[in-house]
């Protein structure tokens, strides 16, 4: 859609835990120093800390450790900059902006284990739409748990936004099918699916997910036009096998990648880039309605190296 900017300030507050745990750990560990095979394996071991996971830590190592046997590369401020460029360029070109229907209302339907920070993602996405100018529907199709109705409710109100809700215990799917009636009798330009969230490892949860992409579907053709994730990054490589099965089951389309603020291992993008063949489109660098961001690996990296400011 092109509809999130992006803002340097906020990434970098959210950032704030990995560039002061990883970052600066790394320009300490490089700064006016020469390289040597220890230093190397020092690097490998703050890569793997970071979250970046095994296969592109071996693969960035493995090419700095040729670098510097080749007699191409001493010095630790270049070994700083071998890693930026080596991280930077394990994201291809791929579209990272949320699809559009071409014709309203564009559904989104957001997926997530309880805790991820999937209601409170849905609620950003909600505010950041509307701040653009969209007008947007709640569903809250999370009936099984109470406090998840409630909670987006609350969103609801305070973002002033419409909601659908069914009762609780009541079948998700004909939550997810009556919030398409609505959304195409009141002409919204983008629906918002908040689906149930327990344990990813319980098979009636995946089956339930399927039934409701496939009743959108069959409401609103092309639908849903985006299939978003909520991971919490806080949760590291847990993450990705939730990922892995939520993908079986729903097709997701994008991750929405949470609670980025709350933890020193924001490598933990690199690791799902290398894992999924699902691009990261969103992080979520707060608490706060607008602390939502656009994924960009060149920042993003940046930010992950930033000086204390």
């Amino acid at each position: 859609m092109g509809i999130f900017r992006s803002t340097i300030s906020a990434l970098r507050r959210g950032l704030k835990k990995t560039a002061d745990a990883f970052g600066a750990g790394l320009r300490t560990l490089l700064h006016g120093r020469r390289l040597s095979e220890e230093v190397i394996d020092e690097i490998e071991a703050r890569l793997i800390a970071a979250d970046v996971g095994i296969k592109a830590t071996n693969e960035i190592v493995a090419g700095l450790r040729q670098e510097f046997r080749a007699g191409r590369m001493d010095q630790g401020e270049d070994a700083l900059a071998f890693l930026k460029r080596q991280l930077k360029s394990r994201w291809s070109d791929a579209d990272r902006t949320l699809a559009v229907a071409s014709a309203p209302p564009t559904v989104i339907l957001v997926a997530g284990i309880n805790g991820a920070g999937k209601t409170t993602s849905v609620a950003k996405i909600a505010g950041t739409l509307k701040g653009e100018g969209r007008s947007v529907l709640l569903a809250a199709a999370d009936t099984f748990r109470a406090g998840a109705v409630q909670q987006l409710g609350v969103w609801a109100e305070r973002l002033g936004v419409d909601m659908v809700r069914g009762v609780q215990g009541a079948d998700p799917a004909a939550v997810a099918f009556d919030a398409c009636d609505a959304a195409l009798a009141r002409g919204v330009d983008v629906l918002l699916i908040d689906t149930a969230g327990r344990l990813h490892t319980q098979d009636n949860l995946m089956r339930q997910l399927t039934k409701i992409r496939d009743v959108v579907a069959r409401r609103i053709p092309g639908a849903p036009h985006e299939v978003l994730l909520v991971l919490d990054a806080t949760s590291g490589q847990n993450a990705i096998r939730q990922a892995e099965l939520f993908k079986k089951a729903i097709d997701v389309t994008g991750i929405f990648l949470a609670k980025l603020d709350g933890t020193a291992k924001g490598g933990i993008v690199v690791a799902i880039r290398d894992a999924l063949d699902v691009p990261v489109k969103l992080v979520g660098v707060g608490e706060r309605p607008e602390d939502v961001e656009p994924f960009d690996p060149e920042s993003f990296v940046e930010e992950m190296f930033a000086s204390p400011r």
